[in-house]
């Protein structure tokens, strides 16, 4: 067995990284116990693969569900972890990217004429994950709601171990959503299946690392502008930009400005548009910075667009992509009422750090990287 999660973690409080916490102690040592577990864990081979339905819950390690407020260090854990697991065939992912890409593997399944393509798809994620890492689980699509618990279920069964990280209790996942009796199966599967912690930290560990910086630019006037073309300039060495097209599920996303891998869009070209998660996750895949110029004030008539935006940073944060806006007022004011409005808390909370220039340095990182690739 390895100790090494919870010796990178005292590494880390020993070099001033981090801060004392018991509760984020007491949620190394659940991951630290898990981590074990996984390391003597033998899951279904590929020749007794289709005998999962006999198999004992009790021989697959029980994963854990990670709750608690916004920067409280849930994802710093998971990373931590998901380094450190002792399995050959394993994912991580955000919760977005990770549904976007079963709804994809439903619809060729569905071509196909597959028996069940919810059982289908989750049998080829069983084949390919034993351990599965999801961050910032939650659901306010209806196409999501109505597959989890059969999906989940199916992976449980085929002895896939799941690692979620939320905001939320499970009881609070989804809560008022459409026909949310389809739902609830999907709480009682975590709640039986997965040990439920609550990661109760006094610290916001993001006022460690926040500082004011010229990336995001408030009020969106004519100033704004300037600055943000004086950036967009400079990011991309003056070269010409141009329309381009981005291949998402079958489809084109129209992109109305970009040059060296980055993108540019006005609000509206991006957020008052039918796009979704798949449309983010093409984008964050094609550019290491984002440009979006006159994010307004939103008001409940805007919850469509709202929604879309939640989703956006959630998907450009996770991909440490770059971030550049012009706004009409300060994060913490930019949705204050209306469906979805609780969850911006953590929008506001990422676009503040998302204009730090740790946060910048890491995207800086990642075009460093793509540009190796090319």
């Amino acid at each position: 067995m390895t100790a090494g999660l919870l010796e990178r973690y005292r590494r880390l409080l020993a070099d001033g990284k981090i801060s004392p916490d018991p509760a984020q102690a007491l949620a190394v040592e659940k991951l630290q116990i898990l981590t074990n577990r996984l390391a003597l864990y033998v899951a279904p081979t590929k020749t007794d693969f289709f005998s999962f339905f006999t198999r004992k819950r009790g021989e697959v390690p029980k994963g854990l569900y990670v709750y608690g407020a916004v920067g409280r260090g849930k994802t710093m854990l998971m990373d931590l972890f998901y380094q450190e697991a002792q399995v050959e065939k394993k994912r991580r992912a955000h919760f977005h990217e990770f549904m976007a890409d079963v709804h994809a593997a439903l619809t060729v399944a569905r071509r196909a004429a597959k028996d069940d393509p919810i059982v289908s798809v989750a049998k080829s994620i069983a084949a390919e994950a034993r351990l599965l890492c999801l961050d910032e689980l939650f659901v306010t699509d209806i196409a999501d709601a109505t597959i989890v618990s059969r999906l989940f279920a199916t992976l449980f069964d085929a002895g896939t171990v799941v690692v979620f990280t939320s905001n939320a209790h499970p009881m609070q996942l989804y809560k008022n959503g459409r026909n949310r009796d389809q739902f609830v199966p999907f709480i009682h599967l975590i709640e039986n299946t997965m040990e439920v912690l609550q990661l109760e930290s006094a610290q916001d560990y993001r006022l460690q690392h926040l500082t004011h910086g010229a990336l995001y630019f408030t009020p969106a006037d004519s100033a704004a502008k300037v600055a943000m073309d004086e950036l967009w300039k400079k990011l991309t060495f003056g070269e010409p930009c141009a329309p381009e097209a981005i291949p998402v599920l079958g489809r084109e996303l129209h992109v109305p400005r970009a040059c060296l891998g980055a993108a540019r869009f006005t609000f509206a070209e991006l957020f008052q548009q039918p796009t979704a998660a798949s449309d983010y996750l093409a984008l964050v895949r094609h550019y290491h910075t984002i440009f979006v110029d006159g994010i307004p004030v939103l008001t409940p008539a805007d919850r469509n667009a709202a929604r879309r935006f939640i989703t956006f940073i959630d998907t450009l944060y996770d991909a440490r992509t770059g971030f550049v806006a012009s706004a009409d007022a300060q994060p913490d004011d930019l949705y204050k009422a209306g469906d979805g409005s609780e969850l911006f808390e953590r929008t506001a909370s990422r676009l503040i750090e998302m204009r730090s220039p740790d946060y910048f340095t890491k995207a800086a990182a990642n075009r460093e990287t793509a540009e190796e690739s090319e």
